[in-house]
Parts: structure tokens; C-alpha cells; sequence
């Protein structure tokens, strides 16, 4: 195989309901609504685009574990532990669902976050060093 998968282009989240899901991570995330109809919603955000897709009640792109805990499928990453303790704050003010700053016992720290259907994110604050290189290398050049 001479070529190799350079990036993941699009999430798909299943949500209850287009309109009020997608009005919650433009106003809540930041995100930039591209599109909505009944069934799908297209955001852009992180780097990426995010299709919200309507899906039956109490679907979510959360899974379990051997251990019995539930998981989260997509850390979204910040630069630095000032960075992520805002965020934390922000996000408690905007009374996000949130978890407690954690020590995972590897570099940085991270928190979980819920959107209103119950996905489960984590916030990581640590860059990948291949991001910092192609999207910071050129600051200030």
C-alpha cells in the first residue's frame, strides 16, 4: 500500500433532536453550523467536521468497557493546563455537564464533558506534536 490515512475528516454524533443539539454546540462550543435539516446537522469545530445525525432516544457514540465504566470516543485536545482550566470554568458557568480536572497519571490533565444527549467527551491539555508542528511552526514568521 503505497498511500496511508493522513486524518479523520468527519464525527458523526447521534443526537435526538437536529435543531436543539446543533443550537447547543454553535452557542455552547463555538461551533459553525454549515447545515441542518430534520435528520443532520454539519458543523465545523476542532479542526474537523461534525455531522449530527438524528438517531432514536438515548442513542450515544459512548460505549462501556471491560470494567463496567463508560467511555468516551473523542478527546478534544487544548494547549496547555491554563488553557484547560478555563475551559473547565467556562464550560461550568455555561452549565455544561462537566467532570472534575483529573491526573491520569500521564502528562497534562483532562475533564469529561456531556452534550445534552449524553455524548462524552474528554479535553486533554496537551497538543500532539505533529498538530503544534503543522498548524504553529509558522506563528510569528
Amino acid at each position: 500500500m503505497e498511500g496511508k490515512l493522513l486524518r479523520i475528516g468527519t464525527t458523526y454524533l447521534p443526537v435526538s433532536n437536529v435543531e436543539i443539539s446543533s443550537e447547543w454546540y454553535v452557542s455552547k462550543l463555538g461551533a459553525i453550523l454549515n447545515y441542518r435539516d430534520e435528520d443532520k446537522a454539519i458543523l465545523n469545530f476542532a479542526n474537523q467536521s461534525v455531522f449530527l445525525v438524528k438517531a432514536e432516544i438515548n442513542q450515544s457514540a459512548n460505549f462501556i468497557n471491560t470494567y463496567g465504566e463508560e467511555c468516551f470516543s473523542i478527546t478534544f485536545e487544548v494547549d496547555g493546563v491554563n488553557v484547560l482550566e478555563d475551559i473547565h470554568r467556562v464550560f461550568k458557568e455555561d452549565e455544561i455537564r462537566i467532570g472534575e480536572i483529573e491526573d491520569r497519571g500521564h502528562s497534562g490533565r483532562n475533564f469529561v464533558f456531556y452534550d445534552p444527549d449524553g455524548n462524552k467527551f474528554d479535553v486533554w491539555s496537551e497538543l500532539s506534536p505533529k498538530f503544534k508542528e503543522s498548524f504553529f511552526c509558522n506563528e510569528g514568521k
